[in-house]
């Protein structure tokens, strides 16, 4: 895959902009491990593998372990996450596939039940934010790095 364009040079500000969102919402008291699990989910239904591979990246510099990346996309299956983070991934598919789903008034209870009216909202930017970013690499064809294996001699 050849990338389409370098989207950061060619809009400069609009790419700003969408940092200074990300930055704003790193700020807001979402624990940042909760953060990258939104990411990596949101990429995974979305099929952005530079934006997977990125917040893979980072989840794992956090702290976050291999098997609760591996297991991601199985998170109902899973014992590994809690409640909030149910709450957040089920959140996350919803508004991900607005729409198909609408935003179901259980999902959003789920939520509601799990984080106050402005980690809602925070959340819900992360989930447009990843969103975007997706879009954004799919779009013009982002190519995640390639770390090439060493040989064995």
């Amino acid at each position: 895959m050849k990338p389409r364009m370098n989207y950061y040079q060619a809009a400069p500000d609009t790419i700003k902009a969408l940092l200074a969102l990300e930055e704003q919402i790193q700020s807001t008291g979402l624990e940042k491990s909760l953060i990258e699990l939104v990411k990596i989910r949101a990429s995974q239904i979305n099929g952005c593998a530079f934006c997977i591979n990125m917040h893979t990246e980072d989840a794992r510099k956090r702290g976050e372990t291999e098997q609760r990346i591996y297991l991601l996309n199985a998170w109902r299956e899973s014992p590994l996450y809690s409640d909030r983070e149910r709450a957040a991934l089920a959140w996350t598919e919803a508004v991900t596939l607005i729409s198909e789903t609408h935003a179901p008034d259980d999902v959003y209870e789920q939520v509601r039940a799990q984080f106050s009216d402005a980690d809602t909202v925070n959340l819900t930017m992360l989930i447009g934010a990843i969103n975007a970013w997706n879009r954004i690499a799919i779009a013009f064809r982002a190519v995640h790095p390639v770390k090439v294996k060493a040989s064995v001699a």
